[in-house]
C-alpha cells in the first residue's frame, strides 16, 4: 500500500511539472492561463480510469471556463482513491457509489461526504458459454464482487433474474448465507471487482461493474445476458473530506459534471452503458 501511495505522489508531481493531456492529445496547463495570465485553481481529483478519468477529461474546456484546472490521479483500485483522500494527497475522488461510501466509512470511520452525484453505471451478468440465462446448468460457478455492497448488488440482478432468492431483498449487506431460494444450485466464487473482467471467461457467469467492463472492451447493453435498469440507485458520486464540499473548487467541479455538458457527453461516448443521474435543463 506504501508503494502506491509513492507512486501516486509521484504522479501527482509529474502532473504538477508537466500538466495533463486532453482527449485530443493537447497538454492541458496547471497553472497559470496561457492566454490571460489569470491563475486557475488547481482540483486533485482522483478516478478510475474508464468512466470516470475519461468523463473528466472529455470535460477539460468546461472546467478551464470555470476557472478550474482538474488534475486526474489515476486508481486502478476500490481501496486506494480513499485512502488518498484521507491523507489528502487529492482534493477529491470519483470512482464509487454511495452504498459502497458508506461501507467504508463504517469499516475505516472516514469523514467523507457526497458534494455530487453523477452518473449510474448499470452492473451486468456476462457470459462467453451460453448466451442465455435460461441455458445456466445446474451447479453453475458464478464469480461476484468481494467487496460488501457491490456482492449485494450482483446478488440483487441474480435475485431480478430468478436465479437464486434472497431473505431481504434490498440489504444492501446481503451475501451468498442470505440466499434462501437457490434453485441451479449455483456455486459462488468472490472476487475483487478489478479482477472478475479477466477471470469470468473461465466460470460460468460474471457479474461486472460496468467501468471494468468497459476497460475491457465490453459493451455492457450489447454484450450483457442481463443488465440492471437505469434506475439503479448506485449512483457515482464526487466524495470529499466533509467540509470539503463547500469550497468554491469543488462546487465549480460538481457544477460542471452535473451540467448539460456532461450529461451529453455521457450520453454520446457511452450509449447507455453509463447514464447520468442529474436532471438537466
Amino acid at each position: 500500500m506504501k508503494k502506491k501511495i509513492l507512486l501516486g505522489a509521484l504522479v501527482l508531481s509529474l502532473f504538477a511539472f508537466t500538466g495533463c493531456k486532453d482527449g485530443s492529445g493537447n497538454t492541458t496547463s496547471t497553472g497559470a492561463d496561457a492566454d490571460s495570465g489569470a491563475e486557475k485553481e488547481v482540483v486533485k481529483v482522483g478516478a478510475s480510469a474508464v468512466p470516470h478519468a475519461e468523463i473528466l477529461e472529455g470535460l477539460n474546456e468546461e472546467f478551464e471556463k470555470e476557472g478550474i484546472t482538474v488534475e486526474i490521479v489515476p486508481f486502478d483500485d476500490y481501496i486506494m482513491p480513499n485512502t488518498a483522500l484521507e491523507e489528502k494527497t487529492i482534493d477529491a475522488n470519483f470512482f464509487q457509489h454511495k452504498q459502497y461510501l458508506e461501507q467504508q466509512k463504517d469499516e475505516f470511520g472516514y469523514d467523507f461526504v457526497v458534494a455530487g452525484e453523477i452518473h449510474s453505471e448499470p452492473m451486468g451478468i456476462y457470459s462467453t458459454k451460453y448466451e442465455s440465462l435460461d441455458e445456466i446448468p445446474d451447479g453453475a460457478e458464478v464469480i461476484i464482487p468481494d467487496d460488501v455492497s457491490n456482492g449485494a448488488r450482483a446478488l440483487q440482478l441474480l435475485e431480478k433474474q430468478g436465479l437464486i432468492k434472497l431473505k431481504d431483498s434490498n440489504d444492501i449487506k446481503a451475501t451468498e448465507k442470505d440466499i434462501v431460494e437457490n434453485p441451479k444450485n449455483l456455486k459462488f466464487t468472490i472476487v475483487e471487482a478489478a479482477n472478475i473482467a479477466n477471470t469470468y471467461q473461465d466460470v460460468d457467469l460474471g457479474v461486472i461493474n460496468s467501468n471494468y467492463a468497459l476497460q475491457v472492451k465490453l459493451n455492457p447493453v450489447e454484450d450483457s445476458l442481463a443488465i440492471e435498469g437505469n434506475d439503479t440507485p448506485f449512483v457515482n458520486c464526487i466524495v470529499v473530506r466533509n467540509g470539503d464540499e463547500n469550497s468554491e473548487k469543488i462546487k465549480k467541479l460538481v457544477k460542471v459534471l452535473t451540467s448539460k455538458e456532461c450529461a451529453d457527453f455521457i450520453k454520446e461516448k457511452y450509449n447507455g452503458a453509463v447514464v447520468p443521474a442529474f436532471e438537466t435543463k
